[in-house]
Protein backbone atom coordinates (compact mmCIF):
# COMPACT_ATOMS: atom_id res chain seq x y z
CA UNK A 1 0.00 0.00 0.00
CA UNK A 2 1.52 3.30 -0.74
CA UNK A 3 1.69 5.86 1.75
CA UNK A 4 0.54 9.26 1.48
CA UNK A 5 2.13 11.94 3.48
CA UNK A 6 0.79 15.52 3.41
CA UNK A 7 3.86 17.79 3.85
CA UNK A 8 2.83 21.14 6.32
CA UNK A 9 1.87 23.56 3.88
CA UNK A 10 -0.48 21.10 2.21
CA UNK A 11 -4.27 20.95 3.57
CA UNK A 12 -6.16 18.83 2.27
CA UNK A 13 -9.76 19.32 0.68
CA UNK A 14 -12.39 17.30 2.41
CA UNK A 15 -14.77 15.33 0.30
CA UNK A 16 -17.81 14.18 1.92
CA UNK A 17 -19.41 11.15 0.38
CA UNK A 18 -22.80 10.26 1.34
CA UNK A 19 -24.65 7.08 0.89
CA UNK A 20 -28.73 6.14 0.09
CA UNK A 21 -30.96 8.60 0.52
CA UNK A 22 -27.98 11.68 0.84
CA UNK A 23 -27.04 13.00 4.20
CA UNK A 24 -29.87 15.47 5.71
CA UNK A 25 -29.05 18.60 7.61
CA UNK A 26 -28.85 17.02 10.87
CA UNK A 27 -26.21 14.63 9.42
CA UNK A 28 -22.83 15.01 10.59
CA UNK A 29 -21.54 15.16 6.68
CA UNK A 30 -23.81 18.33 6.24
CA UNK A 31 -22.34 19.70 9.77
CA UNK A 32 -18.88 19.32 8.66
CA UNK A 33 -19.53 20.93 5.53
CA UNK A 34 -20.34 23.95 7.30
CA UNK A 35 -18.12 23.99 10.05
CA UNK A 36 -15.02 22.77 8.93
CA UNK A 37 -12.76 24.92 5.69
CA UNK A 38 -12.60 23.05 2.46
CA UNK A 39 -15.21 20.83 3.16
CA UNK A 40 -17.64 19.77 0.14
CA UNK A 41 -20.06 17.03 -0.47
CA UNK A 42 -19.53 14.74 -3.51
CA UNK A 43 -22.75 15.02 -5.89
CA UNK A 44 -23.20 11.36 -6.53
CA UNK A 45 -26.89 11.37 -8.10
CA UNK A 46 -29.76 9.48 -7.89
CA UNK A 47 -29.77 8.98 -4.24
CA UNK A 48 -32.61 6.81 -4.30
CA UNK A 49 -31.90 4.39 -6.46
CA UNK A 50 -28.12 4.40 -6.64
CA UNK A 51 -25.97 3.18 -9.38
CA UNK A 52 -22.25 1.60 -8.65
CA UNK A 53 -20.62 2.81 -12.10
CA UNK A 54 -22.60 6.34 -11.80
CA UNK A 55 -21.33 6.93 -8.33
CA UNK A 56 -17.67 5.59 -9.28
CA UNK A 57 -17.91 7.98 -12.06
CA UNK A 58 -19.21 11.00 -10.56
CA UNK A 59 -16.81 10.33 -6.95
CA UNK A 60 -13.73 10.51 -9.64
CA UNK A 61 -14.85 13.20 -11.32
CA UNK A 62 -15.19 15.33 -8.02
CA UNK A 63 -11.87 13.93 -6.83
CA UNK A 64 -10.37 15.32 -10.28
CA UNK A 65 -11.42 18.53 -9.82
CA UNK A 66 -9.59 19.71 -6.44
CA UNK A 67 -6.38 20.83 -6.83
CA UNK A 68 -4.31 18.91 -4.54
CA UNK A 69 -4.38 16.58 -1.96
CA UNK A 70 -8.10 14.97 -0.77
CA UNK A 71 -9.80 13.26 2.25
CA UNK A 72 -12.78 11.24 1.90
CA UNK A 73 -15.12 11.44 4.51
CA UNK A 74 -17.93 8.41 3.52
CA UNK A 75 -20.86 7.55 5.40
CA UNK A 76 -22.93 4.28 4.76
CA UNK A 77 -22.82 3.32 0.66
CA UNK A 78 -20.22 5.92 -0.24
CA UNK A 79 -18.06 3.78 1.65
CA UNK A 80 -18.46 0.77 -0.93
CA UNK A 81 -18.53 3.80 -3.64
CA UNK A 82 -14.93 4.68 -2.21
CA UNK A 83 -13.69 1.11 -2.40
CA UNK A 84 -14.89 0.10 -5.68
CA UNK A 85 -13.65 3.79 -6.89
CA UNK A 86 -10.56 2.52 -5.45
CA UNK A 87 -10.61 -0.77 -7.04
CA UNK A 88 -11.03 0.49 -10.70
CA UNK A 89 -8.92 3.45 -10.62
CA UNK A 90 -5.19 2.41 -11.96
CA UNK A 91 -4.15 5.94 -12.64
CA UNK A 92 -2.38 8.66 -10.91
CA UNK A 93 -5.53 10.38 -9.66
CA UNK A 94 -6.02 7.72 -6.59
CA UNK A 95 -2.70 9.42 -5.55
CA UNK A 96 -4.42 12.76 -4.84
CA UNK A 97 -6.38 10.66 -1.80
CA UNK A 98 -4.29 11.25 1.56
CA UNK A 99 -7.12 9.36 3.43
CA UNK A 100 -10.33 7.95 3.97
CA UNK A 101 -12.50 8.02 6.50
CA UNK A 102 -15.08 5.11 6.03
CA UNK A 103 -17.84 5.13 8.17
CA UNK A 104 -21.20 2.67 8.97
CA UNK A 105 -20.57 0.98 5.81
CA UNK A 106 -23.25 -1.30 5.35
CA UNK A 107 -23.61 -5.35 3.88
CA UNK A 108 -24.17 -5.13 0.53
CA UNK A 109 -24.20 -8.96 -0.46
CA UNK A 110 -26.63 -11.67 0.78
CA UNK A 111 -27.47 -9.89 4.01
CA UNK A 112 -28.37 -6.61 2.94
CA UNK A 113 -31.39 -4.65 4.76
CA UNK A 114 -32.22 -2.82 1.31
CA UNK A 115 -32.20 -4.03 -2.18
CA UNK A 116 -31.15 -1.32 -3.21
CA UNK A 117 -27.41 -2.05 -1.80
CA UNK A 118 -27.01 -5.21 -3.24
CA UNK A 119 -25.91 -4.09 -6.38
CA UNK A 120 -22.82 -2.84 -5.03
CA UNK A 121 -22.03 -6.25 -4.16
CA UNK A 122 -20.05 -8.51 -4.36
CA UNK A 123 -18.06 -6.39 -1.87
CA UNK A 124 -15.03 -5.63 -2.84
CA UNK A 125 -11.47 -7.16 -1.11
CA UNK A 126 -8.60 -5.72 -1.89
CA UNK A 127 -6.42 -3.29 -0.06
CA UNK A 128 -7.29 0.25 -0.44
CA UNK A 129 -4.36 2.34 -2.02
CA UNK A 130 -4.05 4.90 0.65
CA UNK A 131 -4.68 5.27 4.39
CA UNK A 132 -8.32 4.72 5.93
CA UNK A 133 -10.40 4.17 9.20
CA UNK A 134 -13.59 1.93 9.06
CA UNK A 135 -15.86 3.11 12.01
CA UNK A 136 -18.23 0.66 13.10
CA UNK A 137 -21.72 0.74 15.76
CA UNK A 138 -21.83 -2.15 17.92
CA UNK A 139 -25.93 -1.76 16.91
CA UNK A 140 -26.01 -0.78 13.71
CA UNK A 141 -29.22 -2.06 12.07
CA UNK A 142 -27.21 -2.15 8.09
CA UNK A 143 -24.08 -4.62 9.04
CA UNK A 144 -23.06 -6.71 12.72
CA UNK A 145 -19.99 -5.65 14.18
CA UNK A 146 -17.91 -8.73 13.02
CA UNK A 147 -18.56 -8.24 9.59
CA UNK A 148 -17.80 -4.43 9.97
CA UNK A 149 -14.38 -5.45 11.27
CA UNK A 150 -14.01 -8.19 8.53
CA UNK A 151 -14.53 -5.38 6.02
CA UNK A 152 -11.49 -3.21 7.57
CA UNK A 153 -9.33 -5.94 6.94
CA UNK A 154 -10.28 -6.75 3.56
CA UNK A 155 -9.22 -3.07 2.90
CA UNK A 156 -6.42 -2.75 5.08
CA UNK A 157 -8.25 -0.26 7.37
CA UNK A 158 -7.92 0.89 10.79
CA UNK A 159 -10.68 -0.12 12.62
CA UNK A 160 -12.81 2.13 14.96
CA UNK A 161 -15.39 1.50 17.70
CA UNK A 162 -18.16 3.73 17.68
CA UNK A 163 -19.77 2.40 20.93
CA UNK A 164 -23.48 1.64 20.28
CA UNK A 165 -24.14 4.79 17.63
CA UNK A 166 -26.76 3.26 15.58
CA UNK A 167 -26.02 3.99 11.70
CA UNK A 168 -24.18 6.51 13.13
CA UNK A 169 -26.32 9.01 11.10
CA UNK A 170 -28.26 11.98 12.03
CA UNK A 171 -30.60 9.29 14.00
CA UNK A 172 -27.82 8.67 16.21
CA UNK A 173 -28.31 12.35 17.24
CA UNK A 174 -24.33 13.05 17.09
CA UNK A 175 -24.00 16.90 16.32
CA UNK A 176 -21.32 17.70 14.79
CA UNK A 177 -19.58 14.56 16.24
CA UNK A 178 -16.74 14.87 17.41
CA UNK A 179 -14.89 11.44 17.85
CA UNK A 180 -15.17 11.47 13.97
CA UNK A 181 -13.13 14.54 13.82
CA UNK A 182 -10.45 13.31 15.93
CA UNK A 183 -10.46 10.30 13.12
CA UNK A 184 -10.10 12.64 10.49
CA UNK A 185 -7.33 14.34 12.09
CA UNK A 186 -5.33 11.36 12.51
CA UNK A 187 -5.76 10.56 8.78
CA UNK A 188 -3.96 13.89 8.23
CA UNK A 189 -1.82 13.85 11.45
CA UNK A 190 -2.76 17.35 11.96
CA UNK A 191 -4.33 16.12 15.63
CA UNK A 192 -4.44 18.94 18.34
CA UNK A 193 -5.54 18.88 22.07
CA UNK A 194 -8.75 19.81 21.88
CA UNK A 195 -9.24 17.00 19.27
CA UNK A 196 -7.79 14.62 22.15
CA UNK A 197 -9.58 16.17 25.04
CA UNK A 198 -12.56 15.75 22.87
CA UNK A 199 -12.38 12.27 22.47
CA UNK A 200 -11.41 11.28 25.31
CA UNK A 201 -14.82 12.83 26.48
CA UNK A 202 -16.19 10.90 24.20
CA UNK A 203 -14.91 7.92 25.09
CA UNK A 204 -15.78 8.16 28.86
CA UNK A 205 -19.29 9.00 28.13
CA UNK A 206 -19.57 5.65 25.86
CA UNK A 207 -17.37 3.68 29.09
CA UNK A 208 -20.12 5.15 31.25
CA UNK A 209 -23.18 4.03 29.20
CA UNK A 210 -21.48 0.63 28.75
CA UNK A 211 -21.07 0.01 32.60
CA UNK A 212 -23.90 1.23 33.21
CA UNK A 213 -26.01 -1.28 29.91
CA UNK A 214 -23.69 -4.07 30.82
CA UNK A 215 -22.62 -4.05 34.82
CA UNK A 216 -19.24 -3.21 34.21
Amino acid sequence: MTIHTLSDDQTPTILTVPGLMNSGPGHWQSLWEKALPDCHRVELGSWDAPHRNAWITNLGHAIAQVDGPVVLAAHSLGCHAVAWWAAFETGQLRDKVAGALLVAPPEVDSGAVDRRLVGFGPTPKGLLPFPSIVVASRNDPYIDFASARRLAQFWGSQFADAGESGHINAASDLGEWNFGQFLLHRLTDRTTPADLAAVRNEEARRSAEMSIRYGF
